[in-house]
């Protein structure tokens, strides 16, 4: 059950997709949610702050308040509206600090949403990448030309056998129980064909099966180097209203870095992902 919600505030309006998803999202599941606006002083987060008058870092950090305050005052009035318990915070860190506040924070809940990033956004980038490898909770990403509220007519699951996809599957049965079809997709390359990943889709069909969830399988062939385009075309041309993907990456001098597949979903995705690693 989904029943606690960490939701990220966009500070520019014109970028509230994400905030109208979530509520929807908890009104179908009957959540709570949390909204994180977040306050960044200066736009340059990985980098030093620059030797600037005091006077102008003054001045930017009183108006990027007044844009995290008028979030929280967007998702109050929204939350209100449709009637769903919230609460909410302003984090005041800058990179990484603000993105690790997210992670922790999503620790306590069910799920976190967050939009997708636009445009070249440091701070959006590295919220995605803190909340998926570290949280140890699933996250869901709405993509920024999303319009169509939480629906679950036919929720898509990447299957390749690997552990993330497991943990992706497992972490999105709440979702799939409710869902009216369910279809493991698998993309056939030399990884799937490989019997130690066990990855033809059988049994992760039957295991599903166990717990109520009537699931088929699709199977689509497609060279290693175009599995994430792949996919993205069949979520479109099926018309999917979630899917749901085991989410790679990799260390890199103690930091998270989106694998292939990942960074090709996250960066032309059409449909909602629910990702878990």
């Amino acid at each position: 059950m989904i029943k606690d919600i960490t939701l990220k505030l966009e500070n520019d309006p014109a970028r509230d997709r994400s905030l109208n998803y979530a509520i929807s999202v908890a009104q179908a599941c009957g959540a709570h949610v949390t909204g994180m606006a977040f306050c960044d002083p200066v736009g340059f987060a990985q980098y030093p702050i620059p030797s600037m008058p005091a006077s102008v870092l003054s001045n930017i950090t009183a108006e990027k308040a007044r844009e995290a305050s008028a979030a929280i005052a967007r998702f109050e009035e929204a939350a209100k509206s449709h009637k769903i318990s919230f609460d909410h915070e302003v984090v005041m860190h800058r990179l990484p600090r603000s993105a690790g506040a997210f992670a922790v924070k999503a620790r306590r809940s069910d799920l976190s949403i967050i939009q997708q990033t636009e445009k070249q956004d440091d701070d959006n980038e590295a919220m995605i990448e803190a909340v998926l490898f570290d949280s140890g909770r699933p996250v869901l990403i709405v993509p920024y030309i999303q319009t169509d509220p939480f629906k679950l007519d036919h929720v898509v699951c990447c299957w390749d056998g690997s552990f993330t996809a497991a943990r992706a599957v497992n972490d999105a049965r709440p979702l799939l129980k409710r869902a009216k079809k369910v279809e493991i997709l698998i993309v056939a390359n030399e990884k799937t064909e490989d019997s130690r990943h066990q990855a033809s889709g059988e049994g992760i069909v039957a295991h599903l099966a166990r717990h109520d969830i009537n699931a088929t399988l699709k199977t689509l062939q497609a060279p290693d180097v175009d599995v994430g385009n792949s996919i993205l075309s069949y979520i479109a041309d099926q018309g999917a209203d979630i899917m749901v993907i085991g989410g790679y990456g990799h260390s890199r001098l103690r930091e998270f870095v989106l694998g292939g597949v990942t960074r090709t979903i996250l960066e032309s995705m059409t449909a909602p992902v629910f990702m878990s690693h």
